[in-house]
C-alpha cells in the first residue's frame, strides 16, 4: 500500500508547487541557489523539502529546477507528517537515498532539530549537497540570496587561508564583547561560502567560516540575533542586548534587561550535559548582506562573528563530543585579531569592515 501510494504524494506534491505563483523577484534568489550554490546538472536527481509557511519560495525553486530539466521531488512537511516532527519521515529519507542533491526550505518549530539531524545525517553519509534554508523568508530572498555568491567565496577563501594558521582568534565590539578563543590544530576549518559541495552542506544564504573552538573565555554581548526558534520570538537585540559570560568553554552567566530571553536561553542552552559548551567558533563573510534582519538564516551570515552552543557538527570539525542543541549568537561591529605561534598578530576586521583584500 505504502509504495502506490508515495509515487502518489510525490506527484501531487510536484504539481501544487509548479502551480503554485510566486513573486518574481524570487527567481535571481532560485537561480542563484540551484544554478551557482548547487550546481545542479540535468542528469542529476533533487529532493525538496518544503512546508506550508515557505511555498511560494520552494515554488520558485521548483521552476529552476524544472528550467535546467533535471528529476526532483518534492514533500511539503504538512501532508507527510504532524508538527512539531518527531523525526524526520521515513518517505523523506528513503527519497534522498537516491538524490544527488537535497534543499531544505521550512520554518522549524521547537524541538525539530532531532528531525534535522536525521536529515544531515543521509546528507553527510551519502556526500550529498544539501542546501539548508532554515526560516528562509520573502526578505532573505529578496536580499542574501541576491549576493554576489562568487565574491563572498573568495573574501571566505582568504579568511579560511588566514585561520588555518592562528593559534588564537581574538574580538571586541563597541558594546563590550571581548573574548578570546584558543584553537586546536586538531579541529578544522570549514567555509560555506554558498558554494555548496559534497564535502560539506551548506545553509543559504551562505557567507561564515567556521571551527570548533579548543576554548573561549570572556563575554559576548548578543546586540544581533540569537537562533533557533528563539531568534522569531525576540527578533533584533540593538536595544536589549543579551550578554553571556564564557569561561573553559561553558556559560558561566547570562544578563538581559529582557528577563524572558534570559530565561529562555538559560534553559536552552541547559538541555543536555553539553549545551551550554562553545560548540562552533565562525566569522561572517558575506559582504552582500548588509544589516542583520532577525532572521538567524541570513544574520548568522553578517560580516563579524558568532558563536553557536551545543553540537560542534564534530563529523566536520573533528570536535569528538556531542550535544542535542545548538544555537548561535550573533554579535555587531566587530574588532577581529588573528595571532600565530610566533606571538605576532594580524587585524583581519575593523569596526564591521573586513580588512583583507580578496
Amino acid at each position: 500500500m505504502t509504495t502506490t501510494l508515495e509515487p502518489v504524494i510525490q506527484a501531487d506534491e510536484a504539481n501544487t508547487l509548479r502551480t503554485t505563483p510566486f513573486p518574481a523577484e524570487f527567481s535571481p534568489g532560485a537561480h542563484n541557489a540551484v544554478t551557482t550554490c548547487l550546481r545542479i546538472q540535468p542528469s542529476e536527481k533533487v529532493t525538496l523539502i518544503t512546508d506550508e509557511a515557505c511555498i511560494t519560495i520552494a515554488a520558485s525553486l521548483a521552476a529552476e529546477l524544472d528550467r535546467i530539466g533535471c528529476a526532483w521531488n518534492s514533500y511539503v512537511l504538512e501532508s507527510v507528517a504532524p508538527r512539531p516532527l518527531v523525526g524526520m519521515p521515513a518517505e523523506i529519507l528513503a527519497d534522498m537515498e537516491t538524490s544527488q542533491v537535497s534543499i531544505f526550505a521550512v520554518v522549524v518549530q521547537p524541538n525539530e532539530l532531532r528531525s534535522r539531524m536525521e536529515m544531515t545525517d543521509v546528507v553527510n553519509r551519502r556526500r550529498m549537497r544539501h542546501a539548508h534554508m532554515v526560516n528562509i523568508t520573502a526578505e532573505i530572498m529578496t536580499q542574501g540570496m541576491r549576493a554576489d555568491f562568487l565574491a563572498v567565496d573568495r573574501l571566505s577563501q582568504a579568511v579560511l587561508d588566514k585561520v588555518r594558521q592562528a593559534t588564537y582568534v581574538r574580538a571586541t565590539t563597541p558594546t563590550g564583547t571581548d573574548i578570546h578563543a584558543q584553537l586546536s590544530p586538531d579541529y578544522r576549518w570549514f567555509k560555506t561560502s554558498g558554494i555548496i559541495s559534497p564535502e560539506k552542506w551548506g545553509n543559504l544564504p551562505g557567507g561564515e567560516c567556521f571551527t570548533s573552538p579548543l576554548e573561549v573565555n570572556g563575554v559576548f554581548v548578543v546586540d544581533g540575533v540569537v537562533g533557533d526558534f528563539l531568534c522569531a520570538r525576540y527578533g533584533i537585540l540593538r536595544d536589549q542586548p543579551l550578554t553571556i559570560h564564557i569561561e573553559g568553554n561553558r556559560i558561566t552567566k547570562v544578563s538581559s534587561d529582557n528577563k524572558q530571553l534570559e530565561q529562555d536561553f538559560w534553559a536552552y542552552t541547559h538541555t543536555d550535559e553539553n549545551s551550554d559548551r562553545v560548540g562552533e567558533f565562525a566569522i561572517g563573510t558575506n559582504i552582500g548582506v548588509e544589516r542583520v534582519i532577525g532572521n538567524i538564516l541570513q544574520d548568522e551570515k553578517f560580516p563579524g562573528i558568532h558563536i553557536a552552543f551545543g553540537d560542534p557538527y564534530g563529523a566536520h570539525t573533528g570536535a569528538p563530543w556531542k550535544s542535542s542543541t545548538h544555537i548561535d549568537v550573533v554579535g555587531l561591529e566587530f574588532n577581529i585579531w588573528l595571532g600565530n605561534a610566533s606571538g605576532e598578530e594580524e587585524q583581519i576586521m575593523r569596526e564591521g569592515v573586513f580588512l583583507l583584500d580578496a
